[in-house]
């Protein structure tokens, strides 16, 4: 008997066909192919492929935020906090959520989706607006020290999906480097 699949399986399997094949992909007959089951089985649990898609960035908007700031919430000073949040970023998405292209790939299909846009610019927001309350939190006040560590962020994340190359040291160097500038300058 086959296993059933259920929604977070085809999800799974959606941000897989994103990386590995862009945004053509995702839809119910390749993913049907890629997970051997019937078209069926993915309008039992979505209505569409607008509904899918939907459902992939809802559940990317909440792993790319919500838990990420839940883990590192759990660090006790501002300081080890933005030391982990390095960590975290630099470490991807885990590979049954596309790994560490999955964000380059959401972003390249923002850039031909509007409502792939909307979302990515607001989790970009959210993430920006939380690395300046970390820093403030250490006396760093100055927004554009956000800025350049995200776009850090942003940069590792597409290089390393060329390079293969893992991105935590350099995150971890570029968090230490801004903060050791900081207390240079206290």
């Amino acid at each position: 008997m086959a296993k059933r699949l259920s929604k977070d399986d085809w999800i799974k399997a959606g941000f897989k066909a994103l990386t590995e094949a862009g945004p053509k992909a995702l839809k119910a007959e390749p993913l049907a192919r890629r997970l051997g089951t019937t078209k069926g089985s993915f309008y039992w649990h979505f209505d569409d492929v607008p509904a899918f898609q939907t459902a992939m960035m809802e559940t990317w908007e909440t792993r790319a935020y919500a838990e990420i700031v839940t883990l590192v919430e759990q660090q006790g000073t501002a300081v080890r906090k933005l030391r982990e949040l390095a960590q975290i970023a630099a470490a991807g998405a885990p590979e049954d959520f596309g790994g560490i292209a999955a964000e380059p790939s959401i972003r390249a299909w923002a850039r031909e989706n509007p409502d792939v846009a909307k979302a990515v610019a607001q989790i970009d927001a959210k993430r920006m607006s939380y690395v300046q309350e970390l820093f403030e939190a250490v006396g760093l006040t100055n927004p554009e020290l956000t800025r350049v560590l995200y776009a850090a962020f942003v940069g590792m994340e597409e290089l390393s999906t060329h390079d293969g190359q893992t991105n935590g040291p350099a995150m971890g160097t570029l968090v230490d480097l801004i903060l050791a500038l900081h207390e240079a300058d206290g």
